[in-house]
């Protein structure tokens, strides 16, 4: 059963503000200044190593829609800052930044347990495992692509293990920053946008137009990627007519939306995010869709969601509605793993941050090859022996 949590416990939680945490008068919880003094000064943070066969190329690509006001801030027009990742040639091209110095100190001063443990030097410094310009990996045709959105308030680097282990299994991945939506990302310029949407979306608990917004940015994406002129160099290496998206929180309705605004996303996956908007009555046009959510006992029954349940029913391709035992709402991005290897697991998942990883990674990828490339994926027909904590609520 997908999960809604307060504000004030979202504040705790390493950063991550879960979508349909209901408006209260909390704020977010102080968390030391980054760079404190006890924080362990050694400890080399490193994001687990792809499951795939291939390397992992990176660029960044900074978009900007000249024909749309940002919903935020409506002097500015919308832009996105975007990682794509590719399959690439093994040894070519320069270590991937995980975050730049600013977004790690906006994401450790504003919310988050893991500024107990970590500097944001250490933060910013995380290994990768994808290189900057790396050479594309080429004669294997073009790979289809995933688009991944992350929660409400979060960087596109909290689904960077995810990204990474999609690109080594055979996709392009677009990682998404939507303007004004994290607590800091870094801007042509050396511009920083702050979560200019947080201060907006609780008072009237208006997350739809989150939901919304994000669609309208996939769509200007694809326009982007698979145009006649694209934005980005290698954008050859997409093959069109095989899209999918996953999001998590907010970022997981948002592949709903997108889906029910744009046919050309052909799959998608919806990681514990509340729906605040209905799926269209005529369904999604048989697309298949995963639900994958959290441990439904982590948390107290008044503060279950039903928008799941009423979501079902309107999904009428192939669909599947998982739960990970254990798992809380951060499980399904990086900042756990962060947190174990900082020396505190993280508060708010009591499923290792390592297993929560393998979870996600292995069903959000089968997913995606069953219904991108024609692959056999039998751990989604569930349940599998070998991940006894996966839990098939309906199919």
């Amino acid at each position: 059963m997908n999960k809604i949590i307060s504000m004030a416990a979202a504040a705790a939680t390493a950063g991550i503000l879960l979508a349909g945490g209901p408006a209260t008068a909390a704020g977010p919880v102080a968390a030391p200044p980054a760079g404190r003094a006890d924080a362990p000064a050694a400890a080399r943070l490193e994001l687990p190593r792809p499951t795939g066969p291939f390397a992992v190329g990176r660029d960044t690509l900074h978009l900007v829609d000249g024909n749309r006001k940002d919903p935020w801030v409506p002097t500015a027009d919308r832009e996105l800052m975007v990682s794509l990742y590719y399959p690439a040639v093994a040894g070519t091209g320069d270590p991937a930044q995980y975050t730049t110095l600013a977004e790690a100190r906006a994401l450790l001063t504003d919310r988050g347990e893991l500024a107990r443990h970590a500097t944001a030097e250490q933060v910013a410094a995380v290994r990768t495992h994808a290189r900057e310009g790396a050479l594309p990996r080429t004669g294997h045709g073009r790979y289809p692509l995933v688009v991944l959105s992350p929660g409400f308030g979060l960087p596109r680097s909290s689904l960077t293990v995810l990204a990474e282990d999609l690109t080594s299994r055979g996709y392009v991945v677009a990682a998404l920053d939507h303007a004004y939506e994290s607590d800091g990302t870094t801007f042509p310029g050396g511009r920083v946008l702050g979560c200019s949407a947080c201060e907006q979306v609780f008072p009237d608990r208006s997350l739809s137009r989150v939901s919304d917004a994000r669609a309208r940015d996939v769509t200007f994406l694809l326009d982007r990627l698979t145009g006649d002129h694209p934005a980005w160099r290698r954008a050859r290496l997409i093959d069109p007519r095989h899209i999918g998206m996953a999001g998590h929180s907010i970022g997981g309705a948002s592949a709903a939306a997108a889906m029910a605004a744009d046919p050309r996303v052909a799959a998608g996956v919806n990681m514990d995010g509340t729906f605040f908007a209905p799926l269209p009555e005529t369904g999604l046009g048989k697309r298949p869709f995963l639900l994958l959510g959290g441990d439904p006992a982590l948390l107290p029954p008044d503060l279950e969601d039903t928008s799941w349940a009423d979501a079902w029913p309107r999904m009428d391709g192939w669909k599947r509605w998982l739960t990970v035992t254990g798992m809380g709402h951060p499980g399904f991005t990086d900042w756990p793993v962060l947190s174990e290897q900082a020396g505190s697991p993280h508060p708010e998942t009591p499923l290792s941050g390592t297993r929560s990883q393998q979870i996600t990674r292995a069903y959000t990828g089968d997913f995606f090859d069953r219904h991108l490339k024609g692959l056999p994926a039998p751990r989604l027909d569930g349940p599998a022996a070998a991940d006894p904590e996966v839990v098939l609520q309906r199919s």
